[in-house]
């Protein structure tokens, strides 16, 4: 039990200094928050990686945690509303970690993984919640407003908002709800356009 109690004072150390805005704790300011010696925490954890993957899987569990269900039912407008809800708290409470492990993508595989779950689901909770508007598409065109919706509500585009273009978290709603709602209500394409080269 003293070894697990170790273990957890080591990943809360880790992500309340990565909340705090230090996106890249070494292990001498993890070992100090948990109040142990450096060789306490390798002691723990068999290397960096596996110190990552176990604080992965934490803040995987808080983020699921308190997101609600999606909403599937009802009308666009409602979907919408609930959606773009849900998508602005999860992106304010995740954004200090969602940077540090954005830094730590290309060098650990662990995150990358992780990173790229959150992305699959991300995308097949869109398809979810906007299927009956998806449906009406052809498959083609399905297939590249998917893309757009995705793209327009990612941590990245809320992170452009909020922080390059300094918009408070209500008025980044704002601009992320027109914007799916011109995708999702414009008429179906006619013919294509020239490939863009």
């Amino acid at each position: 039990m003293r070894s697990e109690r170790t273990r957890e004072a080591v990943i809360d150390a880790l992500l309340a200094l990565v909340d705090e805005g230090n996106l890249r704790p070494t292990v001498r300011q993890i070992s100090a928050r948990a109040g142990i010696s450096q060789r306490t925490v390798f002691h723990h954890f068999q290397d960096r990686e596996d110190l990552l993957r176990t604080a992965a899987e934490k803040q995987a569990g808080r983020v699921l945690s308190a997101l609600p269900a999606a909403v599937v039912e009802g009308t666009l407008d409602s979907r919408l509303g609930a959606y773009i809800a849900a998508r602005a708290r999860l992106f304010e409470a995740i954004t200090p970690v969602h940077r540090a492990a954005l830094l730590s993508e290309p060098f650990s595989a662990t995150i990358a993984g992780r990173l790229n779950w959150a992305r699959r689901r991300d995308r097949d909770e869109v398809a979810r919640v906007f299927a009956p508007e998806l449906a009406r598409r052809r498959a083609a065109d399905r297939a590249e407003l998917l893309a757009a919706i995705a793209m327009v509500t990612t941590w990245a585009a809320w992170e452009t908002l909020r922080s390059h273009r300094g918009l408070s978290p209500l008025m980044a709603r704002r601009v992320v709800q027109r914007t799916l709602h011109a995708l999702l209500t414009e008429a179906a394409p006619g013919p294509k356009p020239p490939r863009v080269r």
